[in-house]
């Protein structure tokens, strides 16, 4: 499946996530963040926080509230079989934090095939702002396979 390179500049509906406390502490621990800047409001703000900051890649959990997540993918007719993840960067402008509100805006950048077309590649920005100001800017490829390709 060839996919139309007409997508690139395509975007995606927006979605805004409010940043919980709770979910921050939750991922600290996961990730095991040592440091109480994560999880103890008072030791951030000691720290010269205004609250808990966001840790580097939780922006990437925060996108995957998108509640039409999957329909970028549908809409092309890719089988979710057929992918891997191809790689994530992320670029910061400023600290986000427990309590803000941030707003996810989804731009295709680049498709591109490898291998005589066996293997498409889909880049997307995500765009995080607060209040309309820049947070940070997610680059993720998605691989597609294709299956008839040996």
């Amino acid at each position: 499946m060839a996919i139309d390179r007409s997508i690139i500049g395509s975007r995606s509906p927006e979605h805004s996530v409010d940043v919980e406390r709770g979910r921050l502490r939750f991922f600290a621990r996961a990730t095991g963040q040592s440091d109480p800047v994560y999880t103890d409001p008072e030791a951030a703000k000691a720290a010269g926080h205004r609250d808990l900051p966001v840790p580097p890649t939780f922006l990437f959990c925060l996108d995957m509230d998108n509640p039409d997540r999957g329909r970028f993918l549908a809409d092309l007719g890719v089988d979710i079989r057929t992918i891997l993840h191809g790689g994530q960067a992320f670029e910061y402008h400023a600290q986000a934090y427990a309590g803000d509100r941030l707003t996810f805006s989804t731009v295709v950048e680049d498709v591109y095939a490898k291998r005589g077309g066996a293997l498409e590649f889909i880049v997307r920005a995500t765009h995080v702002t607060r209040d309309g100001e820049p947070v940070a800017t997610l680059t993720g490829t998605v691989v597609v396979r294709d299956p008839k390709a040996a």
